[in-house]
């Protein structure tokens, strides 16, 4: 697979406080990275980097082979953020809400549009949801709402920031099996970042753990293999994190 994402060599700082230093790594089509490191570990710095929204001290970024500064196919990229941005109290129904996620591309047929908002909704199991005020839905029926709204855009690479945090075990579990299914069957490249480095190893196939600069890259069967890593985690916080087997 080609290359989609390419970092080389980028730091950031605020007020004269490096929050990356000197970061370099790649993401290939279809790939699922997990995105992790400790708090201040410059995981929203890039995450922000990497859709334009901050400023790199030095370094690039490019995007599907084009520098980010001439970068303009943004249909190709879909983001969750953490916390959504919707009023609860716009009277919003959750087919209003995924159809916005169109908001920006080129118009397309109502017919089309509203067939595909339908075919998400029921692939996320929530299809009979979607006359509903967005407002009145669960914590979980909301994630996967937003969800489909970013998926509507068929984009070739999801960024997601730790789009679990607020769901309860059973339904983040049933989140991670649907983004299991996106990422094998219809080839989206993933980045998801995340705090629970217990949890993604059983999803994600390759581990970018920060720490202001890289600390790992690669997949976790090697990260289960390293003695740097074992050296740096300790052998428990090594094994739990790469999720390959039981300790």
């Amino acid at each position: 697979m080609s290359v989609i994402l390419k970092v080389k060599n980028i730091s950031i700082d605020y007020n004269n406080i490096p929050a990356l230093k000197d970061l370099s790594f790649e993401v290939k089509g279809g790939a699922y990275v997990g995105l992790a490191g400790p708090n201040g570990a410059g995981k929203t710095s890039l995450v922000k980097a990497i859709l334009g929204l901050t400023s790199l001290n030095s370094g690039e970024i490019e995007l599907f082979g084009q520098p980010l500064s001439s970068f303009s196919q943004w249909e190709k990229i879909a983001y969750l953020p953490q916390k959504h941005q919707y009023n609860q109290l716009f009277p919003a129904s959750v087919l209003e809400v995924v159809l916005s996620g169109l908001a920006g591309l080129s118009k397309q047929p109502k017919k089309e549009s509203h067939a595909r908002a339908r075919l998400l909704l029921n692939n996320l199991e929530i299809g009979a949801e979607e006359n509903k005020l967005f407002s009145r839905l669960s914590g979980g029926q909301q994630q996967r709402v937003l969800l489909a709204r970013a998926l509507i855009r068929q984009p070739e690479l999801l960024i997601l920031d730790e789009p679990t945090t607020a769901l309860d075990p059973l339904v983040r579990e049933k989140f991670f099996k649907i983004l299991n299914k996106i990422n094998k069957e219809q080839g989206t490249a993933i980045i998801m970042v995340t705090h629970d480095t217990s949890d993604i190893g059983r999803y994600a196939e390759s581990l970018l753990y920060l720490d202001r600069s890289l600390i790992f890259y690669g997949l976790f069967s090697d990260f289960c293999d390293s003695k740097e890593m074992k050296d740096y985690f300790g052998d428990f916080s090594q094994h739990l994190i790469c999720h390959q087997h039981d300790h």
